[in-house]
């Protein structure tokens, strides 16, 4: 049933639930649905890609860190307007502000995705659990940021399920991943090639990244590492120094910032490596593996969904230097037809589970049914 459908995101940016934001409203329209999009912050990406599709994109002009009721006040007004069948909406300022509005603007069905294991302060914990009966149902993107959400007492078992992420497997960028001085972004230097991507911030530890290659170094392994991402200038300068004290030389780590050419950067690189401390289901893993990468990464969030052991890469425990260098040195003594074994493991892994299709399936199947118990709710009272 086609349906009219309202995404309500905290902000849109280069950044992996953005976009999965991005691709379920591409999908969504692709497939007859009417869609709207509503970012509380400005839109710093996404915007001209909306725009082809003739997807509505509004700006609630909501700014970080400052409560502003007018934004709540423009929610509730777009609500009136657009009369949506579903709202859907994405992170957890996004969550609580649909929440707020609901009452002011009655709607037929409201979804929250969360996108991470570690939502961060514990007050947020706590405003999920107090506005849960103004939605109808909570989601996260991967069964261990489910068990946490119930475990913190943030949503009741009954109310959260896990839908995983999806990418586009046959995007023009995937299938046409190649541009100029690429492969030399990634081998800047003589070895095996790690990839990293991801911002800055505290979720990713990089620095228990950047010990472990300081131990391929010591122990006479020829590695390099290219790290894509943005970040506020203080964690740019933290890894630089981290890099100093270290020893490691540009030759051996280089910062390319945020990326647009993604795809082409993980079809130049030999390896792809993800050190974090936390994690929701991470796009870019998937986007590794669709890369037919080998894998290595924290045994974090979503990551044990994605990686299989010993088929497709290796999981290592989190903030463990010592183990990420262990995993690294396997995978780069591997055979070569061993390691491309490992990377059609992983893109066929991909195919069968994380395709945005089979995505959009699930998630058009949880609007018929949330939709069909709302109307079955209102028959029975009478309405």
């Amino acid at each position: 049933m086609k349906r009219r459908v309202l995404l309500v995101t905290t902000s849109l940016m280069r950044g992996g639930a953005e976009a999965q934001v991005f691709l379920l409203a591409r999908t969504l329209s692709e497939r007859g649905h009417e869609l709207e999009v509503v970012t509380m912050r400005d839109p710093e990406a996404f915007s001209e890609e909306l725009a082809a599709l003739d997807i509505p994109l509004l700006s609630l002009g909501m700014r970080p860190g400052v409560p502003d009721p007018r934004g709540l006040a423009r929610l509730v007004a777009i609500l009136r307007r657009f009369r949506p069948d579903i709202v859907h909406s994405h992170m957890v300022h996004a969550n609580l502000l649909a929440r707020v509005a609901r009452p002011f603007a009655p709607v037929p069905v409201l979804i929250s995705t969360a996108h991470s294991f570690n939502e961060g302060a514990r007050w947020r914990e706590v405003a999920y659990r107090l506005t849960d009966p103004l939605c109808d149902l909570t989601t996260n993107v991967c069964s261990a940021a489910v068990e946490r959400f119930v475990e913190v007492g943030a949503v009741p078992r009954a109310r959260i399920e896990c839908v995983w992420n999806g990418i586009d497997l046959h995007s023009k960028d995937a299938l046409q991943a190649s541009a100029g001085g690429t492969e030399h972004a990634v081998h800047s230097g003589d070895g095996f090639a790690w990839l990293a991507v991801g911002n800055l911030g505290e979720a990713k530890d990089y620095p228990t990244m950047l010990r472990a290659l300081r131990r391929l170094s010591d122990a006479g392994e020829a590695a390099t590492l290219t790290i894509v991402g943005g970040g506020a200038a203080t964690a740019v300068k933290s890894l630089q120094a981290e890099m100093d004290a270290l020893g490691l030389t540009p030759d051996r780590v280089r910062f390319l910032g945020a990326r647009r050419d993604v795809p082409a950067l993980l079809c130049a690189a030999d390896g792809f490596l993800m050190s974090s401390a936390w994690e929701g289901l991470p796009l870019v893993l998937l986007e590794a593996s669709a890369a037919r990468l080998p894998l290595v990464a924290t045994a974090v969030g979503g990551n044990p969904d994605v990686v299989i052991p010993e088929k497709s890469g290796i999981l290592v425990p989190a903030r463990d230097p010592t183990a990420l260098a262990d995993a690294m040195l396997r995978v780069m003594r591997l055979p070569p037809e061993v390691r491309r074994a490992w990377g059609d493991t992983g893109r066929a892994h991909v195919e069968r589970h994380f395709n945005i299709e089979r995505i959009v399936d699930r998630w058009e199947q949880l609007y018929d049914r949330l939709a069909a118990a709302r109307q079955g709710a209102a028959s029975s009272a009478g309405l």
